[in-house]
């Protein structure tokens, strides 16, 4: 065989592994190159190797061998309560997912891979052996947790992947992960295509997610996105109702970092709020209305919140225009660099609870500077209180009617499409409020049919507002007042003033038939405080 022969070979085996890397010498093996005298083919045979080289050096097999034994399956048993019937568990199933190794014999994973569950195992790339494996710390709003293995053999050999920085869009990203509950790591690549705030699936918090295109099944859920031998995310969830292929989201390292900084003394703050909502302003007339030039953006708060660090700083009708160092647009977004935006929600996010922020707004056409002391979120910030994890839920029944409070718990029960096949007025409460007076609501789940309660048997769904003309705080005081009751009836009313009318005495006579009646173990959730009930 001749030089020239030998060299276009070599040039072609070249080619054909390096598309396998996604890299393509197309330009280089075209017209071009086969013009290319053969005195000077071996000069560019040289070249064209030097860029194959440099183009596959972040996957040499020694370096991917080290990422693939630092990727862990992750098998748990998981049983949730049943919102429907509060005292029992659902039927509980087996799930798997897969997480990475990092510093101090930390595995991270996403927080749905171990949420409710009751029985958790490790296993390690290539080895049969599972390990009991424990939950060091979770984050459900940022869908991460942090499970350790006390078995010392476990992290033997073991590299912790070191935590990168969040690249620019349009960079190649590999996804390594177990998906399809299958025993062989799988490794996809994809871009990164944009980078945004997103509705995380798992608690429903609204924080920076990157989006890929790589593909993302069942079992990906908390392996690592690397880019450069570093952690840049961890996956998370697929496109939210599979209205497109090959494109899912992860938590990015800015989340990471926060929740790793939260985790080092175990108490999980969260994320910060400053409490005060606001829309956008992308009407002129707005703007115009509430002081701003033509040049001028920025956000109108709508709604300051009670016991909030912006109460008494920050007032309806501000319009907020600048926190920390981030102008914010008219959409509400700011710019994180030349190629990304996000919302101004982002710039709170950076910051840890005991922080100061510093804002900058107009008011009344004067603009003004204020710094507010970033504390925890409260609860909710509406009546329907956020999805809840790890633990049991709350309910009373009281003459036969199973009384719940009102969270996203509740109405995730009807289902993955829950937003069209839950009860409307269930829907609609989550557009309220919340407020000192008033900061959950209470529900009349389904009425267990007995003579206690006759008229009534078909009420379901019904959300309560007062009860003896009081107006009902939150669950808790509800159920206070229910065993406190020393009045001969309990009258319980809606908005629209219709009301339900029980017997106390008959109601409390009646209350241990019931229960055997419908195989309750008790009347009262084990959270709430028991209370000798008060005969008429």
């Amino acid at each position: 065989m001749t030089h020239s022969a030998t060299a276009l070979a070599s040039l072609r085996a070249g080619s054909k592994l390096l598309c396998r890397s996604k890299v393509s010498l197309g330009v280089l093996l075209n017209a071009p190159l086969r013009r290319l005298r053969l005195s000077t083919g071996l000069a560019a045979l040289a070249a064209v190797f030097a860029l194959l080289g440099s183009a596959t050096a972040s996957s040499q097999p020694s370096e991917l061998e080290a990422i693939q034994d630092s990727v862990i399956k992750i098998y748990t048993t998981q049983a949730a309560p049943d919102y429907f019937t509060p005292w029992r568990l659902l039927t509980p199933r087996q799930s798997s997912g897969s997480g990475a190794v990092i510093s101090g014999q930390r595995i991270l994973t996403n927080a749905h891979v171990i949420a409710n569950a009751s029985y958790i195992q490790a296993q390690k790339h290539n080895d049969p052996k599972r390990y009991l494996a424990r939950v060091v710390f979770v984050s459900h709003d940022a869908d991460l947790a942090l499970i350790t293995v006390d078995d010392p053999e476990f992290f033997t050999d073991l590299e912790p992947l070191p935590l990168g920085e969040l690249p620019e869009p349009q960079r190649e990203v590999a996804v390594f992960g177990y998906p399809m509950g299958g025993k062989s790591l799988s490794i996809t690549k994809g871009i990164l295509s944009r980078v945004e705030q997103q509705r995380y699936a798992h608690a429903g918090a609204y924080l920076l997610a990157g989006q890929i295109d790589a593909a993302i099944n069942p079992g990906n859920s908390g392996g690592p996105v690397i880019v450069d031998d570093e952690i840049i995310g961890v996956v998370m969830q697929a496109n939210a109702g599979g209205r497109s292929e090959n494109l899912g989201y992860f938590v990015p390292p800015s989340i990471i970092r926060h929740v790793l900084r939260d985790a080092e003394d175990g108490v999980n703050e969260g994320f910060p709020d400053l409490g005060f909502r606001t829309q956008t302003l992308d009407s002129p007339a707005a703007k115009r209305a509430y002081g701003l030039t033509p040049d001028q953006d920025g956000v109108l708060v709508i709604k300051v919140f009670e016991d909030s660090p912006a109460q008494g700083k920050v007032f309806e009708d501000d319009v907020i225009v600048k926190i920390d160092d981030f102008a914010i647009a008219e959409d509400g977004s700011i710019k994180l660099s030349e190629d990304l935006q996000t919302d101004y929600k982002h710039a709170i996010d950076l910051h840890d609870v005991g922080d100061n922020i510093d804002l900058e707004l107009m008011r009344a056409g004067t603009q003004l500077s204020l710094s507010l002391e970033a504390r925890e979120a409260l609860d909710s910030y509406s009546l329907v209180t956020g999805e809840r994890f790890d633990q049991s839920p709350d309910y009373v029944i009281y003459g036969g009617v199973l009384f719940v409070p009102l969270n996203m718990n509740l109405i995730k029960r009807w289902g993955s499409d829950w937003s069209r096949s839950a009860p409307v007025t269930l829907l609609q409460a989550r557009n309220q409020w919340s407020s000192p007076e008033r900061s959950q609501l209470v529900v009349a789940l389904q009425v267990l049919a007995a003579d206690v309660n006759l008229g009534y048997h078909d009420w379901r769904n019904w959300i309560v507002d007062s009860i003896n003309g009081e107006a009902i705080r939150d669950f808790n005081h509800f159920a206070q007042q229910l065993a406190a009751n020393e009045q001969e009836y309990v009258v319980l009313e809606n908005d629209n003033g219709y009301q339900m009318v029980i017997e106390h005495s008959a109601a409390l006579a009646s209350q241990d038939e019931i229960l055997a009646r419908y195989q309750i173990p008790s009347a009262r959730s084990a959270s709430l405080e028991p209370l000798e009930p008060q005969y008429p």
